[in-house]
C-alpha cells in the first residue's frame, strides 16, 4: 500500500488540498499500477513560526501571511 506524506506550511485552502490529494493519488495509481483505494495520503501542516530555511524562521524571513492566501495562522 503506497503512503504519501506531504509536509507544508499552513495556509492552503481545503480546495487546494482536495486537488493535491486527487492528483497525487491518480499519479501513484498510474505509475505504480495500484488501486486508488490502496493509496494513503496525509498532509502535515506547520505554522511558519515552526519552519526555518537557511537558519531563518519563515515568519521572520517572509513576513506575516506569506503564502497563506489570507488564512490566519494559529
Amino acid at each position: 500500500m503506497p503512503f504519501i506524506n506531504v509536509k507544508m506550511a499552513v495556509g492552503r485552502t481545503l480546495e487546494q488540498k482536495r486537488e493535491l490529494a486527487e492528483v497525487l493519488t491518480r499519479e501513484m495509481v498510474r505509475i505504480l499500477d495500484v488501486k486508488p483505494e490502496w493509496v494513503e495520503l496525509v498532509i502535515d501542516e506547520y505554522p511558519r513560526k515552526n519552519w526555518a530555511t537557511a537558519g531563518q524562521i519563515h515568519a521572520d524571513k517572509y513576513g506575516p501571511g506569506c503564502g497563506s492566501q489570507g488564512i490566519e495562522e494559529k
